[in-house]
């Protein structure tokens, strides 16, 4: 790493290994207390193990754009936005009430063995779920904190974790508080903004470029380059959730469709709509568990008014406006180059 031509694979492969460390010694701690707590313990594991680890790379590119060298500590505290992530994903499945990730059962749902005699264990499981998230949330503090980096660098970024945690705690809510509202394209790009957008992209770097001591031009551009990006990422992902392949996304196709979400996806598709249209969307919006049937009409609706490529626009839009601001900072070619190859990965996901 220490070369200056980045290799995605090889950065993948040193986060893994410091997350799996990390989490392994603590889930000993934890599993220490009883024996019971084993399949929480494999909860906890089962939630860093998979990931192509974008937030870890835009905080270590957010270092290294700002002039520092490659660094095991500042690895170490790029690989705790990995451990934020898995807890946000945690939350986010059992908020939604989603069945798979990753190609397997939430944790919500594997963790129903562990309770099966419990007299609700519908609701037991749910909280062990809650639990291994908020875990998961102290754990990336921990790590952050005990990265290696000196106390002065790490004072720098100390005020931006409540920022994060305190706008990404906002998206989620917000994302309920829309939920089964009237489909409004400007309060789905908010929930965007706040939920995924800034916690993908904008804070990794920013906490990336502080830690090294970015000064406020940088760090507006990271943010000029950020937010488009990270939007970008999440319409292409609520494009993926609907007609992506479960084979390769990991997750149920039906998971919007029935939690009525507010995507921007569903919300362009409700505004371009006439009233014989609309019509339909409630007909089978309103319809509880979507049948494969139902699921297909929805995206008849969608593809005949033509929602999927104005997301797509959507899209390009953003990454070119991200793109844009990239080109307007004066940082190193290899940081150039990295950030440029982490847009088109973190938003040409194939179907």
């Amino acid at each position: 790493m220490a070369a200056e031509r980045w290799d995605a694979a090889v950065f993948r492969g040193r986060v893994d290994q410091v997350l799996r460390g990390f989490v392994a010694q603590e889930a000993d701690l934890l599993a220490e207390v009883d024996p019971a707590l084993r399949p929480v313990v494999d909860q906890l594991e089962a939630a860093v193990a998979d990931g192509k680890r974008l937030r870890a790379a835009f905080c270590y590119w957010g270092w290294r754009a700002a002039g520092q060298p490659d660094s095991d500590a500042l690895l170490r505290a790029a690989a705790s936005m990995e451990l934020v992530h898995a807890a946000a994903v945690v939350h986010d499945d059992l908020i939604d009430d989603s069945p798979l990730r990753h190609g397997r059962p939430t944790a919500h749902l594997a963790l129903r063995g562990a309770v099966a005699g419990h007299p609700r264990p519908g609701a037991a499981a749910r909280s062990l779920a809650m639990l291994v998230g908020d875990l998961l949330m102290s754990l990336a503090g921990q790590l952050f904190a005990t990265c290696g980096l000196p106390a002065a660098y790490m004072a720098r970024a100390r005020p931006l974790w409540s920022l994060l945690a305190r706008e990404l705690i906002a998206g989620e809510c917000l994302e309920i508080l829309h939920t089964g509202a009237v489909p409004d394209t400007t309060a789905s790009l908010k929930v965007i903004r706040y939920k995924t957008a800034k916690y993908t992209v904008e804070h990794p770097l920013l906490i990336g470029g502080t830690l090294a001591g970015a000064g406020e031009r940088l760090r507006a551009g990271y943010s000029a380059y950020g937010l488009p990006l990270g939007e970008a990422f999440q319409l292409r992902d609520d494009l993926l959730g609907l007609f992506g392949d479960p084979e390769r996304t990991g997750k149920a196709d039906s998971d919007d469709v029935r939690g009525h979400r507010p995507t921007a996806l569903l919300a362009e598709t409700w505004r371009i709509a006439g009233t014989d249209e609309r019509e339909r969307l409630r007909t089978l919006l309103g319809r509880g568990e979507p049948d494969r049937a139902g699921l297909d009409a929805v995206r008849e609706v969608m593809h005949r008014l033509g929602a999927p490529e104005r997301v797509e626009n959507m899209i390009s839009a953003r990454v070119a406006e991200a793109l844009d601001a990239l080109h307007g900072l004066d940082i190193p070619v290899p940081a150039a180059d990295a950030l440029a190859g982490l847009a088109h990965a973190a938003t040409a996901r194939p179907f």
